[in-house]
């Protein structure tokens, strides 16, 4: 008779923690407009913005535009997004999911063929270039680097824009994966 009553307990409290996280990952797709809008920082590049173990919020690139850090500067209301003008955005390399997805700055856009910087190469193709806000282990754009060499950030590669963070609790998923 006891078991039949901890069987049903046991039951009833599994069904409570499903209805909340049902519950949890339906508000995520109607704000966030991703199923998973989580991600976790794991190196140091965006520091001192975003720290390694943040647990970063990202808006569905369908559902916002990114402005960049040049267009952020030049509104007379710029946008200042973790520390600094301009939006971070979340994106996958070559949108090919073997690919740790990297979170840095969208700094401008370049078009088809247009410098990428300065007295650099012609972009392959349009797209963002972008860099991490920790100005020792990122003094130059991915594009510059072996990040994203020569390769402007593609719209579609983008996964969302950051929102807000938590700071540090992703650490503890971050000792599971190493």
């Amino acid at each position: 008779m006891v078991e039949n009553a901890q069987l049903k307990g046991f039951a009833k409290d599994v069904g409570i923690v499903l209805g909340i996280v049902i519950v949890f990952l339906l508000l995520c797709q109607l704000i966030f407009g991703l199923w998973t809008p989580m991600y976790v920082v794991s190196s140091g590049s965006m520091e001192p913005n975003m720290n390694v173990g943040d647990i970063i919020f990202v808006k569905s690139i369908d559902r916002t535009n990114v402005v960049t850090y040049n267009d952020a500067v030049n509104m007379s209301d710029p946008r200042v997004k973790f520390g600094n003008p301009g939006d971070v955005i979340l994106y996958r390399p070559y949108n090919n999911s073997s690919y740790v997805p990297i979170i840095h700055r969208a700094m401008y856009y370049v078009e088809a063929g247009e410098e990428m910087w300065p007295g650099g190469p012609a972009a392959p193709h349009a797209g963002y270039m972008t860099k991490g806000d920790n100005k020792q282990t990122n003094p130059s754009l991915d594009q510059q680097t072996t990040i994203m060499p020569n390769t402007p950030i593609k719209e579609e590669w983008i996964i969302g824009v950051s929102q807000f963070k938590i700071p540090y609790v992703g650490k503890i998923r971050l000792l599971f994966s190493r």
